[in-house]
């Protein structure tokens, strides 16, 4: 699933597949407000759910972290000729803000043991809750590349060697003490995945520049004449949650 070094011919075609890839279950973590057993920790966990600021302020990351983040999400999904990268979409601060909110706290979930190792169809089964999973990884990640990459934080790195850490924390190939390695990347993936096609009411996917690439039409409640169109190029911009238009070229 590592996509740090996708090439330009099938980078459309990836994303496109992304979009089937990401549960449900997760997106909803976004903006779900149905009714739980957690809702009396829930409703004391500030949600953030404001449209971004081009000033952002952290809301959970520590400076170190947030470079990190920045750095670790600009090589799942870079930059190129075809569309904006993880970082230039917000992706960065998407993740800073579900940490700082109920996904980040665990907070509608079943958190209660017994904690047992189960098979990826089972999701995760760890103790620790996402925020706690960023920050142990986090640290890890960086105390990894300082005893084994020349001294330098994650950040630090060349793009070439951050790719081969990711890749070897996504193997299992890198064992971390205080935090599964997998289960670190798999949360950081999956976020990624999320804030770059979730609508940009939640930070990411910023002017919808995900969906313009793809052509995914957003919030459009009105696709009745374009049912029977199949090949048909769609001339209009996609739509956001909260009414915003996105324009498009030609």
């Amino acid at each position: 699933m590592y996509v740090g070094k996708e090439r330009l011919a099938t980078r459309r075609i990836f994303l496109i597949k992304l979009i089937a890839l990401v549960p449900v279950a997760s997106l909803t973590a976004c903006g779900s407000r149905e009714t739980s057993a957690a809702d009396a920790q829930s409703k004391a966990i500030p949600f953030p759910q404001q449209p971004p600021t081009s000033a952002y302020s952290l809301q959970y990351f520590t400076a170190e972290e947030w470079a990190f983040i920045n750095a670790a999400c600009g090589r799942l999904i870079p930059e190129d000729e075809i569309g904006p990268g993880a970082v230039q979409s917000g992706v960065p601060e998407f993740i800073d803000r579900q940490l700082a909110g109920a996904f980040g706290h665990a907070a509608r979930w079943y958190t209660q043991g017994p904690f047992i190792a189960a098979g990826p169809e089972f999701g995760y089964q760890g103790k620790a809750t996402p925020r706690e999973v960023y920050r142990a990884g986090i640290a890890a990640m960086n105390n990894h590349c300082i005893e084994r990459r020349g001294g330098k934080a994650f950040a630090d790195c060349d793009a070439s060697t951050q790719d081969e850490v990711l890749k070897e924390v996504e193997s299992g190939h890198i064992a971390f003490d205080d935090v599964p390695g997998k289960a670190f990347f798999m949360w950081l993936l999956q976020n990624t995945k999320e804030g770059y096609l979730a609508d940009p009411i939640h930070g990411g996917n910023k002017e919808m520049g995900a969906w313009k690439m793809i052509g995914f039409p957003g919030a459009r409640a009105d696709f009745a004449d374009w049912v029977t169109r199949h090949g048909v190029h769609y001339p209009l911009g996609p739509v956001g949650v909260a009414g915003s238009v996105a324009r498009v070229k030609g």
